[in-house]
């Protein structure tokens, strides 16, 4: 398996992440949960959060995803992007699961949007103890 083939297999398996970006000059980091449609990310958020300012003044971000925690070797990723801000009802209907239920009214609350991160670069991280492989985009 190519590390570009692993890589999706953790976005496809992999829900919780964290999420860095910079508020002012300093980093924020704050757990999320992600949805991919191959290596794009998507992750609900409400549009009255300090993470939507943040990349409002700076649209990137690096999340690191996919660790489960059981020990050395566990692989992950290394996620650096650039981040859109959606409020395209197809995407909130096409995102909506009944967890977010505790967050928001529905898929069409105005509250609810969507923030889109297009890969800049991806490296696999970790995978039997292997150095660091960056993925080819």
């Amino acid at each position: 398996m190519t590390a570009k083939d692993t890589v999706k297999k953790i976005l496809d398996e992999s829900f919780i992440g964290t999420m860095a970006t910079i508020d002012g000059n300093k980093p924020q980091s704050r757990y999320m949960t992600f949805m991919n449609d191959g290596l794009t990310l998507y992750t609900p958020t409400n549009k009255d959060t300090d993470k939507v300012d943040d990349v409002e003044k700076n649209p990137y971000t690096h999340i690191l995803i996919g660790y489960d925690g059981e020990g050395f070797g566990d692989a992950y990723v290394e996620y650096a992007g650039r981040v859109s801000i959606s409020s395209d009802e197809q995407l909130k209907k096409k995102i909506w699961n009944d967890q977010m239920k505790n967050w928001f009214d529905g898929p069409d609350d105005p509250k609810l949007v969507i923030l889109k991160v297009e890969p800049e670069a991806i490296r696999l991280m970790n995978k039997s103890g292997e150095p660091p492989q960056d993925v080819s985009l």
